[in-house]
């Protein structure tokens, strides 16, 4: 039998070839992952609320005015004042809008005796302030 010596070269070109789709599939790869864009925080999770208290400490029926900023959050935004009772966020009747300027300022009578935990919040959305304590004598 008689061979050709074709065969060799034919084995060459295939391995070239498959190493050449192999580099190319690769780098393409690349490219594409270097090129997705990062996805950017959602409104609310750029949102926030300060909140500084009048008075840590009042007799029980004074009242305590909370200002404070916002960032994140449209003017005329809606903000209610929240306290902690049985573990659970519980709203008053102390509402106010955010301001030119996004401030805003809200006053709340304090009725029962004893340590307020107390936050503002973004009505409708999941943005609160940190929670301060004013005790109530």
């Amino acid at each position: 039998m008689h061979r050709t010596h074709r065969r060799p070269a034919s084995r060459a070109l295939a391995a070239g070839a498959l190493s050449l789709a192999l580099l190319s599939a690769g780098s393409a790869g690349a490219f594409a992952t270097e090129a997705k864009p990062k996805p950017s925080p959602s409104p609310s999770a750029m949102a926030s609320i300060t909140i500084k208290p009048s008075a840590t400490s009042v007799n029980a029926g004074g009242s305590v005015t909370f200002t404070g900023r916002t960032q994140g959050l449209k003017v005329g935004w809606p903000l209610v004042l929240q306290h902690q009772k049985a573990g659970k966020w519980i709203p008053l009747k102390a509402t106010t809008k955010t301001k030119n300027g996004s401030s805003y300022s809200l006053t709340a009578k304090l009725n029962t005796v004893g340590t307020e935990h107390l936050r503002v919040s973004a009505v409708g959305k999941k943005v609160y302030s940190p929670a301060v304590t004013v005790n109530v004598t």
